[in-house]
């Protein structure tokens, strides 16, 4: 695998020699890192020290199996250490925060077994500026846009038909044109209005259909997507309520208080249904493709879980492994929401949307939809859904009507 050049390297190389405007790079393989073979890269960085920064952009031979955006690209300093520092990062998160991602790919895209440690690096000087991704869906261009410029001021990610520059539709069809298949396109914007091509990918295979209408219902509040072809959708779901969970821990760790005030208590029970509940998160991830989050409570019992965290404090040794244990169960927590292309939950609580999320090929056929409830009717709704009989397991339909205001439904 290691003499494969991936996708990345290869279109950019193609469109470099194209002619196209592609910020300078180099490519540096798995085997020069293992082996510390760094001349080239010291040539290449040693142009780029004025900007003190690059981006390395991650670039595994196999990358290509992937949903864009699997991945990461990270920016780090323009010196040796940087780029190994950034190869490393990319190697942690897809081993840890990114694993069941592509433990699911493999499973449901049929995506091929990838030892990680092949993973190449990319490397190109820092541009700063805005991100957008262009792409032909049903013959007509479509530009996405992410411009969160600083960490401070955040902007929503779009999707528009015209461009704040009509270069991009000439340009994106010659670099179509030039690669001589569908393609994603990914241009970084300068603050000076220069286009440069950063990455491409080939899409001609991927199949953008989108499921069927049906019928069905609990009228919601409002619902974000970036798409707005189809207004409906059918999903597995899982429900998830944490306010529950953590009470059902409280009442585990007062009864073992009061059974042990003459010993000292054993927590392993306690440690061990969180352990479960993370495992059922897990698996029910990878029984279902495409699934939704109905959520009850998710992140927003914080009373509960310093309770929670707090109750052993007689014991603070036992009381430091169940908070680390509860710790990890938010990170656990998170990891699965992640992967929810669907969460239904209320207002102010929604998926945060990166440039691969919002509009990336992957979400043409499947884009990410986060409906929601007013937060005052909240404990109305929830009443609701239980009287209905909405639980883990279940498929649900979500359609949206005339005013934009989902319905959601059992079968």
């Amino acid at each position: 695998m290691e003499n494969k050049i991936p996708e990345k390297a290869r279109l950019l190389e193609k469109l470099l020699k194209n002619g196209f405007k592609v910020p300078d790079f180099i490519y540096v393989s798995a085997e020069k890192f293992n082996n510390e073979d760094f001349n080239q890269l010291n040539l290449f960085l040693d142009k780029h020290r004025e900007s003190y920064k690059v981006i390395a952009r991650s670039a595994h031979p196999m990358e290509s199996e992937y949903n864009g955006g699997t991945f990461d690209s990270i920016e780090t300093y323009a010196d040796i250490g940087g780029i190994k520092y950034a190869r490393n990062r990319m190697i942690k998160i897809a081993e840890t925060s990114k694993q069941l991602s592509i433990r699911r790919q493999q499973k449901f895209n049929h995506a091929p077994q990838i030892d990680i440690s092949e993973m190449g690096v990319i490397a190109m000087p820092f541009v700063n500026g805005s991100s957008v991704m262009a792409k032909m869906i049903f013959n007509n261009w479509e530009f996405g846009y992410c411009r969160n410029r600083t960490p401070k001021v955040q902007s929503e990610p779009y999707i528009t038909k015209v461009p704040h520059d009509q270069r991009l539709f000439k340009l994106s069809e010659d670099i179509q044109a030039a690669l001589e298949f569908r393609c994603e396109i990914e241009y970084i914007i300068s603050t000076d209005g220069e286009i440069y091509v950063v990455q491409a990918k080939d899409i001609s295979n991927i199949d953008t259909l989108e499921e069927k209408e049906s019928e069905r219902t609990i009228k919601l509040d409002g619902i974000r997507r970036m798409r707005k072809r189809r207004n409906y959708r059918e999903r597995p779901v899982y429900v998830m309520d944490n306010k529950a969970f953590y009470i059902n821990i409280i009442s585990q760790c007062e009864d073992l208080v009061q059974n042990s005030r003459v010993s000292k208590p054993d927590i392993s029970e306690i440690i061990s249904s969180i352990k479960a509940y993370e495992k059922e998160l897990e698996s029910f991830a990878l029984r279902h493709q495409r699934f939704a989050i109905l959520g009850f409570s998710i992140q927003d019992s914080s009373e509960l879980y310093q309770i929670t965290n707090n109750y052993l404090e007689d014991w603070p040794e036992l009381q430091k492994s169940l908070s680390k244990t509860l710790h990890n169960n938010l990170y656990k927590i998170d990891i699965f929401l992640a992967e929810a292309d669907t969460l239904i939950a209320k207002h102010k609580f929604r998926i945060n949307l990166c440039s691969h999320d919002a509009y990336g090929i992957d979400t043409v056929r499947n884009p990410l939809w986060s409906a929601y409830w007013n937060v005052a009717r909240h404990d109305q709704v929830v009443k609701e859904f239980l009287r209905l009989g909405f639980k883990t397991g279940d498929t649900i339909g979500i359609d949206i009507d005339a005013e934009d205001r989902p319905i959601v439904s059992r079968h």
